[in-house]
């Protein structure tokens, strides 16, 4: 959370006091190892005040930055300092829960909405636990169980289609447990033989739930697979 501070603090140590402090940013010649370090610290510290998602009082930042610099007293106490940051970051932290609910709330209607469609279709089967799939080509070989590993090609994508994750893309399949898995592959890939490939049409709660993954996978996002099935490792043989 004060990943910045901590990378402002870095700077304070550099020798950027050797300019003066009221020098404009064009004015400032990087021609020196200190310069180019200190400017290159400084972009570290932009970025990270940056990601904050709130305007910065350049003002205000670069006369604290100088009070250190210079030995001068503080304006505002550790403990009020302390306190401003504190609301701060509680407040952001509000903000973002509130945003992710809300997407997340959007995400289940989009998914639901698109589930219930998708059962109509012809060639779909709905399991018990609400999880949706069609065969695309039926293999002949053995089914897997919870807790064999398992070698596969998959794509998966979000409704809209965007791809978010693809071995076929990386030009490798994958090998994993079959329990260490999200529960929609735990209880999907057992329908499969060998050889076969469905398509996969996964609620929320059978994928990544509330948490969502990654940057691309929200909260309560309904996920679609094609996953094809290559090899059994069956338990025994581990």
């Amino acid at each position: 959370m004060h990943k910045f501070i901590a990378i402002a603090g870095m700077a304070l140590l550099v020798g950027c006091n050797q300019q003066p402090a009221a020098q404009k940013s064009s004015e400032v010649k990087l021609d020196t190892e200190n310069a180019r370090l200190s400017y290159s610290i400084g972009l570290d510290v932009g970025q990270s005040l940056k990601s904050l998602g709130s305007d910065i009082d350049k003002g205000a930042f670069m006369a604290a930055v100088s009070d250190r610099l210079d030995g001068k007293d503080q304006r505002l106490s550790a403990e009020e300092a302390g306190k401003v940051k504190q609301v701060f970051f509680k407040a952001r932290a509000e903000k973002k829960m509130a945003e992710q609910k809300a997407k997340g709330a959007k995400n289940k209607a989009a998914g639901e909405k698109f589930l219930a469609e998708n059962a109509k279709k012809p060639g779909i089967t709905v399991t018990a636990s609400g999880l949706q799939y069609e065969v695309l080509k039926q293999g002949d070989g053995a089914k897997p169980k919870a807790t064999d590993k398992v070698t596969v090609n998959y794509r998966g994508t979000l409704i809209n289609g965007t791809e978010f994750d693809s071995s076929y893309s990386r030009g490798k399949p994958v090998t994993f447990p079959l329990d260490g898995v999200i529960k929609g592959w735990t209880e999907g890939v057992q329908l499969m033989n060998v050889g076969s490939k469905f398509k996969f049409y996964l609620p929320s709660d059978l994928a990544y739930g509330s948490r969502g993954a990654g940057a691309k996978i929200g909260p309560n996002s309904t996920l679609v697979f094609e996953v094809e099935l290559l090899n059994i490792e069956a338990e025994a043989a581990k």
